[in-house]
């Protein structure tokens, strides 16, 4: 039985990253755990992702994994964070842990756009944009999260991880919250970047820790 952590870049529910997949599998699989980057559907509507990374959770457990995580990032983040949340979930369609990187969290903002058009269409009815907001999807059942962002992200606005922090909190489930002041949007493991460099070891801390 071992830990695996399955990686979903960001890119708008219209592209992956790169930089936010192989090398985060990589730095990962460096302090030694199973990685892998699943490349979930984009350009497609609700629920294919959903079902997808749903899928892949099951297909790592079937390989043989025992404790399951996804670490996520902007609009991958907001598909860890659907996949972890959402209602209707199989017992081996659960995961342990979730470590999300600027997540787009609220379909119910104003921002990002981009993310919520590719992802519900271009004209969601506000039941369609709730359903898919994961900070109101969170129960005291869901597994223990880190969130790192930065308070000037002029792409994914920090208000997403502070609704998720507080519906975390409200529910009494597990979290770390790291808000760094300043850094772009879309860093990855942010090498070179000042304060938002420090949070792979801050979340290397929290992973060996739970």
């Amino acid at each position: 039985m071992t830990d695996h952590l399955i990686v979903l870049p960001g890119g708008g529910y219209r592209r992956h990253a790169p930089h936010e997949g192989e090398p985060v599998a990589a730095w990962l699989r460096g302090l030694g755990f199973a990685a892998s980057v699943f490349a979930y559907p984009v350009k497609t509507r609700h629920p294919a992702v959903l079902d997808a990374v749903r899928a892949e959770i099951r297909r790592v457990r079937d390989a043989g994994a025992g404790r399951v995580g996804l670490v996520g990032f902007s609009a991958g983040g907001h598909a860890a964070a659907h996949a972890a949340l959402a209602p209707g979930t199989a017992p081996e369609e659960r995961v342990d842990l979730v470590v999300l990187g600027y997540p787009v969290v609220s379909m119910l903002l104003d921002t990002h756009k981009g993310s919520r058009d590719n992802l519900l269409g271009p004209a969601p009815t506000p039941g369609e944009r709730a359903a898919a907001s994961v900070d109101l999807l969170v129960t005291a059942s869901a597994p223990p999260f880190f969130l790192w962002h930065t308070a000037d992200d002029a792409v994914v606005p920090v208000q997403h991880s502070y609704l998720l922090g507080m519906a975390l909190g409200a529910a009494g489930v597990p979290h770390e919250l790291h808000v760094f002041p300043h850094g772009r949007h879309g860093l990855g493991l942010a090498e070179g970047s000042g304060l938002p460099s420090r949070w792979t070891a801050l979340c290397e801390a929290w992973l060996r820790a739970l």
